[in-house]
């Protein structure tokens, strides 16, 4: 039976995370039943450790959070992370790309992390909604499917906005059922996660999972 608890990644990804922050998330995932935790590069490893035995996933993040990283470094950041023990990537598109509308360089950015991670960990791609005009989030999810995601996600939570229950219809619309849904900052309670799922979304990442959860 899918729970709340089993729809989130439990996030820390804000850059003065320390080793015990680390520990205590894994723990956190491990006792509520979370689906992954959900943590930058540099601690995948450890993270994987924490939770080696464990159902819960490791997911981390690549060309975070502005996108603007070349292809080639995205590509490196995915092997080294699943390298590393990650079996989940969530990464930034080139948003300057989309915006100018250069459909190829957005499509070959994801297929290349979608090639380098085949097999061996889900992809999720970020399209960073709050910065993107409809038809760019759509167009965003269009490249992400053609690409072969597994998820198209709606936030990095660094930006100027989070998840909206329109962005997840959209984005959900869009993506049909065949390609998941992750709602992503801004969700503090169980009525924001509540309302996501309702809207279309599969996965919510959450740093807030103990409180939602403990509602």
């Amino acid at each position: 039976m899918t729970t709340i608890a089993n729809m989130i990644d439990h996030t820390a990804l804000k850059p003065g995370v320390t080793k015990e922050d680390i520990i205590k998330l894994t723990t956190e995932a491990k006792e509520y039943g979370f689906y992954s935790v959900c943590v930058n590069p540099t601690w995948v490893e450890l993270s994987a450790k924490e939770l080696k035995g464990s159902p819960v996933e490791v997911c981390t993040v690549i060309g975070f959070p502005l996108g603007a990283n070349t292809t080639a470094v995205k590509v490196a950041e995915t092997k080294d992370a699943i390298d590393n023990g990650a079996t989940e990537v969530d990464m930034v598109i080139n948003i300057g790309a989309l915006k100018e509308k250069d459909n190829e360089k957005v499509l070959s950015d994801i297929s290349q992390v979608v090639a380098a991670a085949k097999g061996k960990a889900l992809v999720k791609v970020i399209i960073e909604a709050c910065l993107l005009t409809e038809e760019e989030k759509v167009r965003a999810c269009e490249l992400a499917v053609q690409a072969g995601t597994d998820y198209v996600k709606t936030s990095t939570g660094f930006s100027t906005g989070g998840a909206t229950k329109e962005d997840i219809a959209l984005m959900r619309k869009t993506v049909g059922t065949e390609v998941g849904v992750k709602a992503s900052g801004g969700i503090h309670s169980k009525a924001d996660v509540e309302q996501m799922i309702k809207a279309g979304a599969s996965r919510i990442g959450a740093s807030a999972g103990v409180a939602i959860v403990s509602e």
